[in-house]
C-alpha cells in the first residue's frame, strides 16, 4: 500500500529505549525529515525497568513542550501475569512469552500477548483519543495517521506494515536518517545526552542473564520481587490449564535464584548468540 502524502495526525511509538529514545530527541530538535509529529505515545505495561520510568521523565522534561508525551495503559501486566497464576481466578490475562522446558527435555517458548494488547493496541487506542474518535466509531476512510518506530537498520526485519488500513508506519532510521542501534548511543553521547538503556519490563523473558545479573546488584529489592515472581511460575497451586512443561523467566531454564556470579554470566554471554530482543514494540 502506497502511503499518502498527507496525514491527519503524526505519532511516535516510544517504547522508551535506545532507539525510540534517540528518535524522540531528534524529532524534537528537528532532525528527522518533514513535519514534526504532534505526539509521543508511551504505552505503559505498569510493570517496566525503572530505568524505564526515568528515561520518560528525563524526555518529557527536556522536550515535551515540543513534542507532548501521552502516557497511555491498559492496566498492570504484573496483576495479569499473577491472575493467569492463580487457580481461583477467572479473569482474562495477556500471555507473557515465557520459556518453557517441555517434558522431554527441550526449551519451547509460551504464547506472547502481552506486546500486541499492552503495547500494540494501547497505542492504536491513544491515537483514536488523539482523533477524538468515540469507542467502536470507525476511523478508516476517514483518518491517517502516521505512526513513527525506532526500529534500526540492525533490525530491520521487524519492519512490519500496520495491521489497520488508516495508520502507515514509518520508520525513519531504515530510510530518513539510517542508522544502527550504535549510532543511536554515539549521537546521544555526543550530544551530552545520558545513554538510553533497553525498554523492558522487570520480569522480560528476553532480558539476558547479564541484565538480570547486574538488576541483582544494582536493585536487590527488585531482583527479589523477579525471583518470586519465577519461583510461582513453577509453584504446585498455580494455574495449569493446557501447559504441560515448567516455565522460567531465563532463557537458560534455571532458577532465576540460582544465577551465577555476575563475572561467569559474562563469560558464558560470549558465547550465547540468543537475540535477546522483543519483537519491535517493547524494546526501540
Amino acid at each position: 500500500m502506497t502511503p499518502p502524502a498527507e496525514y491527519d495526525l503524526r505519532v511516535i511509538s516510544l517504547g522508551a529505549g535506545v532507539q525510540s529514545s534517540t528518535l524522540y530527541r531528534m524529532a524534537a530538535l528537528g532532525e528527522i525529515p518533514g513535519p514534526m509529529p504532534s505526539a509521543a505515545i508511551f504505552a505503559d505495561t505498569q510493570a517496566e525497568s525503572p530505568h524505564v520510568y526515568e528515561q520518560v521523565d528525563a524526555l518529557e522534561a527536556e522536550h515535551g513542550g515540543t513534542i507532548p508525551i501521552v502516557r497511555a495503559t491498559a492496566g498492570s501486566l504484573l496483576e495479569m501475569v499473577n491472575d493467569a497464576l492463580d487457580p481461583d481466578s477467572s479473569r482474562r490475562f495477556a500471555s507473557v512469552p515465557f520459556w518453557v522446558q517441555n517434558p522431554n527435555g527441550s526449551r519451547g517458548l509460551g504464547r506472547r500477548q502481552c506486546t500486541r494488547e499492552m503495547k500494540v493496541a494501547v497505542v492504536k487506542k491513544a491515537i483514536r483519543g488523539l482523533l477524538g474518535l468515540k469507542p467502536r466509531e470507525r476511523a478508516a476512510g476517514r483518518f491517517r495517521v502516521e505512526s513513527w518506530i525506532g526500529i534500526s537498520l540492525d533490525e530491520a526485519q521487524r519492519a512490519k506494515p500496520a495491521r489497520d488500513s488508516w495508520i502507515f508506519h514509518r520508520w525513519p532510521f531504515l530510510y530518513d536518517v539510517p542508522m544502527r542501534r550504535t549510532d543511536c548511543l554515539r549521537w546521544n553521547e555526543e550530544r551530552g545526552f545520558p545513554l538510553p538503556r533497553r525498554s523492558a519490563c522487570w520480569f522480560c523473558p528476553f532480558g539476558s542473564e547479564s541484565e538480570y545479573a547486574r538488576m541483582r546488584e544494582s536493585d536487590p529489592e527488585l531482583f527479589e520481587k523477579a525471583c518470586q515472581l519465577d519461583d510461582a511460575l513453577r509453584s504446585p497451586t498455580r494455574r495449569r490449564e493446557t501447559l504441560v512443561g515448567d516455565e522460567y523467566v531465563l532463557h537458560s531454564l534455571i532458577p532465576l535464584r540460582e544465577l551465577p556470579s555476575i563475572d561467569e554470566v559474562e563469560n558464558r554471554a560470549q558465547l550465547d548468540l540468543f537475540g535477546n530482543e522483543c519483537e519491535g514494540m517493547c524494546g526501540v
